[in-house]
């Protein structure tokens, strides 16, 4: 049985991240375990630009900001397995994996990095009732089919949902000749970033429909339109507002569901909220010495942004293969409280005394608030008010915490993030 210091489970943005942090701060023996047949993962299909503004501080397309980390791991000459499928992890840091290569194979971790990423949720889960007629994709699926497999899903489309792949692809098909006749979404605000809203609908004249959903489909061989209609409040249709849209294809981008069967298995505590592991101030889960990071922990809007999380997962998964980190149980930590108008926090708890100088905390607010604050409290003293113009449900929040300041409470019980609206107490 092969032994590695640190092994890393995917080899998308989160876990080539991870890998050259991990050998940049001295680990030896560091494996990538991809199961495509090349590195990259999404972003391989990427081919828009928007991306590597805050990590190589110029706008690069998906497929170049994958470009630029698959470099950095050939040049540290770190070791990949590619066409590889993880079946099993056990708690003692055992991986199960089988290729064509070498067939089912074990091998020795000190450290693991989870980094297996997310998936899009399929029409099973959103009980639309019609047929199950062709042309029905999910919005990732049809991205890969246009961008990397030179394949056109159709000609006249509805998208629903309005996350940002689905978005994107509104533009996409849009420039490749298809007519994307309406965007409807179930919430009353988009699940996607205003910059895409603005560059991918509003300058196409494409129309989103806000507080709306699909309540048929029509067709039995190929789909031939659908029925949308506006719902109230609970999200149950109103008789009345039914609309009708010919169509040859349908894109679901109805949000996105971490990738962690694995995890679970392996019996990593996981947050409800999130669908993702319940980690500390190093990323690290409820088993000693397995880290997670990127969209398996928590569904990001930036890459840059998961390639800092995974950065810092390499980095404390290098120190924990090294015994540099004293491991203390996730439940003595400080926990960390998602107060009023916060969904989930990210870490889940911090002990001060292991953290960094500096924490970034990320989390995502419950509603949308326009001229609110950001409150942080340590126990019962806020030590921090920060004013926002607007927060949406669909854009990332953080927060920025200082060691100093949190090891000025000897025997601190809690901490609390939590949005105030202007005007209340």
């Amino acid at each position: 049985m092969n032994s590695y210091d640190v092994v890393v489970i995917g080899g998308g943005p989160a876990g080539l991240a991870a890998a050259v942090s991990a050998r940049e701060y001295g680990a030896l023996g560091v494996l990538i375990l991809e199961r495509d047949r090349e590195l990259g993962g999404i972003l391989n299909q990427c081919i828009h630009n928007g991306f590597g503004l805050h990590i190589f501080k110029e706008e690069l397309t998906g497929s170049e900001y994958a470009k630029r980390y698959i470099h950095k791991v050939n040049e540290l000459q770190i070791e990949s397995k590619l066409n590889t499928m993880v079946l099993e992890i056990s708690r003692d840091k055992v991986i199960t994996a089988t290729n064509r290569q070498d067939g089912t194979f074990q091998i020795q971790a000190k450290a693991i990095v989870l980094a297996m990423g997310c998936r899009e949720r399929p029409r099973g889960a959103l009980n639309i009732p019609g047929y199950r007629p062709a042309g029905i994709f999910t919005a990732g699926t049809a991205q890969r089919l246009v961008n990397m497999e030179n394949y056109m899903p159709g000609k006249e489309v509805v998208i629903l949902g309005s996350g940002d792949i689905g978005l994107i692809m509104a533009r996409r098909m849009t420039l490749e000749g298809a007519k994307v006749k309406v965007v409807a979404e179930l919430l009353p605000y988009s699940g996607g970033l205003k910059r895409n809203v603005v560059q991918c609908l509003n300058d196409y004249n494409i129309p989103l429909k806000l507080s709306h959903t699909v309540t048929d489909i029509h067709g039995r061989e190929r789909i031939t339109g659908v029925t949308i209609a506006k719902v109230d409040c609970t999200g149950k249709p109103i008789q009345g507002t039914e609309e009708y849209y010919s169509c040859d294809t349908l894109l679901l981008s109805v949000g996105l569901i971490p990738e962690n069967e694995l995890s679970r298995e392996l019996g990593v505590e996981i947050n409800p909220v999130t669908n993702g592991p319940v980690v500390d101030e190093q990323l690290e889960t409820s088993v000693s010495g397995v880290f997670a990071c990127g969209n398996v922990l928590h569904v990001h809007d930036l890459v840059d942004y998961v390639s800092e999380e995974a950065a810092a997962a390499g980095r404390n998964a290098a120190k924990f293969a090294f015994n540099l980190v004293k491991k203390v149980q996730i439940t003595s930590g400080t926990p960390v409280i998602a107060g009023s108008g916060v969904r989930y926090t990210v870490p889940s708890t911090i002990s001060v005394h292991q953290m960094d100088e500096s924490i970034t905390v990320r989390f995502r607010v419950t509603d949308i608030f326009r001229d609110s604050f950001i409150n942080v409290l340590l126990d019962d003293k806020q030590i921090m008010h920060r004013k926002r113009r607007i927060m949406v449900p669909s854009e990332m929040e953080e927060v920025k915490l200082e060691k100093s300041k949190l090891s000025a409470f000897r025997d601190l019980k809690s901490i609390t993030i939590q949005v105030q609206k202007e005007g209340d107490e």
